[in-house]
Parts: C-alpha cells; structure tokens; sequence
C-alpha cells in the first residue's frame, strides 16, 4: 500500500493507493506553525480510521511546494510511518520532459500532473489546477511539459475583495441566481464564480491555438467540479490527478 502526500498553500491532499486504485483520500488545511510529531500523529489517524496501520505501508511519495513544511513531513513520515518518503524534485525519475526556460522553477505538482496526464489521457493538454492559484500547464503531444500560465485562485480574489474593499464582504462561491447580481453577494459570486469560467475559457482558446485543435482540457484541484459545471470547455475533471501522478511516479521509481 502506498501512502501518497500533495503539500500545498492551502492545502494538503493524501491519498493511499493499494496497486494501482486509489482507496481512501483526505484534504487537510495546511498550517504553517504545526510540528513534525502533529502531522505524524494525523496521518497515523487517518489511517487507523480507515482501518489500516503503517505495517501495511510500502512507501510514501511525496510532492510539496510549500519549503519549509517540506522537512517537517519527511521527518513525520520517518518517525511516526516509518517510511522514507520519495520526495519529488529534480533527481527523481518522472518521465516528463521539462522544456521550461528553468526546470528548477517548476513546481513539483505541475510535473507530477503532467506525468499524470501522460500516462492516463495522453498529449496535447491543457490542466488547469484550481488550487491558490488557478494555473494552466501545456503538454506536449509527447508528453513534455512546455510551461503555462499562473493567475489568482478564486479564494485570492475573493479575498483581496474583502480586505482590500471597504464595504464588500466575505463570501461562499455559490453560483447566484443571474449573472446581473441584484444584491452584493449575487454580484461578488457571479464576478468570481462566473468571472473565473470566462478566465477558463479565454485560457483554454489561446492555449488552443497553440497546441492545436486535439487538445484535451483536464481541471483538478479543490474547485474542478464547481467550475466544470458553468463551461462545456473542460473535458475530463480530476480532482485527484496529482495523487494519480504521485503513485505513477512511485511506481517509475521502484521498477
């Protein structure tokens, strides 16, 4: 059984794999300030409440973006799962093929989902990944990631509104009854909600337009079903697409 861990800003996303299906998954939010001895005692509950131990584990991989929790998780995963976990960066096998001006600056999602989309869909694609950011990723016809585009996630915007603004507030992204709100929370959902399909599908044309008319369009992250629901655009949802890439990336690994 593998354990595997996506460490986001906002997020972080776990998911155990027995073979190749993917069994019980759980987000947590991300906390800066929590210690090793935490987050081991966390995954160890999560997977005593789906019935497993660590004696069931034959590894942990591991994709962070986040520096500094990154050291944190390792050691969790050494003391508490006694596991050394794979930890995804430039000296482990991917089959990607990174044609950015600085490989070094990729995130380790962004190629853990492109390994995914690879292996699962095949090129050319478009992953648009609705984390804290909302990002675009171009893969190649043959697998290779080409680079992207990176704009504010919807839970940013949303935000920047409210504490930027004197008189808007928090808000749930629902979808409002009209485009046309009659009241400012209607108005704020329908410039977030459906502002971020009309970012989606002006994306979405312009990548096109490079890659070519065979592109597929993949949405993953916490918000793919949201979006997906408002645009005919988006193709295949995901929403476990970098879990998916983390255990195809194991498997590369220990074969």
């Amino acid at each position: 059984m593998l354990l595997t861990i996506d460490v986001g800003n906002t997020n972080i996303t776990l998911g155990l794999y027995e073979g190749d299906q993917l069994g019980p998954r759980w987000r947590l939010a991300t906390d800066h300030e929590r210690m090793p001895d935490e987050y081991g005692l966390q995954f160890v509950g999560l997977m005593e409440h789906v019935g497993k131990s660590i004696s069931d584990l034959d590894g942990v991989c591991l994709a962070s973006v986040v520096p500094p929790l990154t050291g944190r998780i390792v050691e969790a995963c050494r003391r508490y799962l006694e596991q050394e976990p794979l930890v995804v960066d430039a000296g482990v096998k991917t089959g990607v093929r990174i044609r950015y001006e600085d490989p070094r600056a990729v995130g380790a999602d962004r190629i853990v989902d492109a390994a995914a989309v690879q292996r699962l869909y095949g090129g050319p694609a478009c992953v648009v990944d609705f984390g804290t950011a909302t990002t675009f990723d171009a893969i190649s016809p043959d697998g290779d990631y080409l680079g992207g585009a990176i704009a504010p996630g919807i839970s940013i915007a949303a935000e920047a509104l409210f504490l930027r603004t004197a008189k808007l507030p928090r808000v749930d992204l629902q979808r409002p009854p009209h485009a046309i709100g009659r009241n400012t929370v209607h108005a704020m959902q329908s410039g977030l909600l459906f502002g971020y399909v009309s970012l989606v599908e002006g994306m979405v044309a312009r990548f096109r337009q490079e890659l070519g008319p065979q592109m597929k369009v993949i949405a993953t992250g916490g918000l793919a079903e949201v979006i997906a629901k408002e645009t005919s655009v988006i193709e295949i949802i995901a929403p476990w697409l970098t879990l998916d890439g983390l255990q195809i990336i194991w498997k590369m690994n220990h074969s």
